[in-house]
């Protein structure tokens, strides 16, 4: 069967593209190049990419028919929280509307599998650690509200018409499986602490007076490859005939701000003493995935750790400004 991976041109998306073409499965690419590089998919001949928006009702259902797709695995979406709090119309635009679009095209062209990115940011500030899948969901920001109202979406179209859906719920990801797949985006730890860096100033930590070990915020950290084996278990439960689920997807192992700064300093050699700065309001002192029911639903356990996160991040973005500099 073919699988259509939106977004399949970014940073996690391209990581997923990758990992089922390795695996065996057929793929198609949607994907509007807002925010991704058709470069990630160089190696790839046998991926067709389409340049479109999910939101382009009558591009998705050609791509479905034209393709013969049989299952969807929707990673496009918007995804910065501060963006969305600027911009919460956009966000549901994209992440809301164009679910919706999709899902239409969907239903009229009988693809009845669907793997969603979803994200940790449904729970909020959880008052468990580690954080189940049945802790409840407060999302603070419009960005964490659409992944939360994607997953209500899918949960109403299993119920209406027999669709087998699958969230993915994952964590901070970071790292990269090659160097041409790294993540440029300018919203995460790790590549904020190389930018800051590569401009000569100290790192910023948003607070260091958390009630955790170092007084620094605690994150379950997760390799972006992990993230796509995620991904390519869930596509295949699907096939298998599962009905679907909702899974996170962590190491179940908590890292500080801190722990971050020194393995950055480990791998790179660079001085990471940081600037402290007010922390953010509502950061949550500590959130770490509760990882046992995918592993016993899917068969999927994360095997990378924050080095290998951090050393093939640093390796990637170093190609990635020596591409800049040969510009």
């Amino acid at each position: 069967m073919t699988w259509l991976v939106t977004g399949g041109a970014g940073y996690i998306g391209a990581h997923v593209v990758h990992a089922m073409v390795a695996a065996g499965e057929r793929v198609v690419v949607l994907d509007d190049l807002s925010t991704g590089d058709a470069g990630r998919l160089d190696g790839l001949p046998a991926v067709p990419l389409v340049v479109g928006s999910v939101r382009d009702r009558g591009l998705v259902r050609r791509v479905l028919r034209e393709h013969g797709v049989r299952g969807v695995v929707h990673v496009a979406g918007k995804k910065q929280v501060a963006e969305s709090v600027a911009d919460p119309l956009t966000y549901y635009a994209e992440n809301v509307a164009g679910l919706v679009a999709l899902l239409e095209g969907c239903r009229a062209k009988g693809v009845t599998r669907f793997v969603f990115s979803s994200s940790a940011a449904v729970y909020g500030t959880p008052d468990v650690d580690p954080v189940p899948e049945d802790a409840p969901c407060r999302p603070l920001s419009p960005y964490g509200r659409t992944k939360l109202a994607g997953e209500w979406l899918l949960r109403d179209c299993a119920a209406a018409w027999g669709l087998a859906a699958t969230s993915l719920r994952y964590f901070n990801v970071a790292g990269a499986a090659h160097p041409r797949l790294g993540d440029t985006g300018a919203a995460n730890l790790v590549p904020l602490v190389f930018a800051a860096l590569d401009a000569g100033h100290p790192p910023v930590v948003l607070g260091d007076d958390h009630a955790t070990p170092d007084g620094t915020g605690v994150r379950d950290y997760v390799h972006v490859a992990d993230v796509a084996a995620a991904h390519l278990a869930a596509a295949r439960a699907l096939t298998a005939g599962s009905p679907g689920g909702t899974y996170n997807v962590g190491r179940g192992v908590g890292c500080s701000v801190r722990d971050v700064l020194r393995v950055v300093a480990e791998v790179t050699g660079a001085d990471t003493t940081p600037t402290v700065a007010g922390r953010r309001p509502g950061d949550p002192a500590s959130v770490v995935a509760a990882v046992g029911h995918a592993r016993r639903e899917l068969g999927f356990t994360a095997r990378r750790d924050l080095h290998d996160m951090v050393g093939s991040a640093w390796t990637a973005w170093r190609r990635l400004s020596a591409d800049a500099v040969r510009g």
